[in-house]
């Protein structure tokens, strides 16, 4: 089958929890302890290695699109909801047949500064974006290309 074009993702984390500092540091991480099962879908079913993610920080002040990572894995199972010490743990899931899915993410870039989220709400070119909606709160969302550059744009970013 054909590769589909890239898409575009914008994921949420809080920065207490994982900041873009922490993958600028590992380069790389999986997305552990999504429980959502909309989130898990996309990464299940519609992320592919490349595409590009808006990294989100959310529960902060302000929160708002700090940098820029990729998906860098295939999709594969969750270890968090086999242990049982994890706060994800979930033991309706077995090795056989896993509930939750994740990927790899990897760093690509930090922003000079946040492009918070009033602001985006602002731009009129950014209308119909999930994350400037009202009551929007899934932790990883699609994101059209067009608002994807224009985050970037936002942040000062050329490239």
């Amino acid at each position: 089958m054909p590769r589909r074009e890239k898409r575009y993702w914008l994921m949420k984390s809080e920065p207490d929890d994982f900041s873009i500092d922490d993958l600028e540091r590992v380069d790389s991480e999986p997305w552990t302890g999504v429980r959502n099962y909309q989130a898990r879908n996309f990464m299940r079913d519609d992320m592919q290695i490349g595409d590009e993610v808006l990294y989100y920080h959310s529960n902060t002040k302000p929160s708002g699109v700090v940098g820029i990572a990729k998906i860098c894995s295939k999709p594969y199972a969750d270890p968090t909801q086999f242990d049982k010490k994890s706060k994800y743990f979930d033991e309706k899931a077995t090795e056989d047949e896993p509930r939750w899915i994740l990927v790899d993410v990897a760093f690509v870039k930090k922003f000079n500064r946040v492009v918070e989220l009033a602001e985006m709400k602002a731009n009129p070119n950014l209308d119909g974006m999930l994350v400037i909606k009202r009551g929007q709160r899934l932790s990883i969302q699609p994101v059209e290309g067009e608002h994807f550059k224009e985050v970037k744009k936002m942040a000062g970013t050329k490239k």
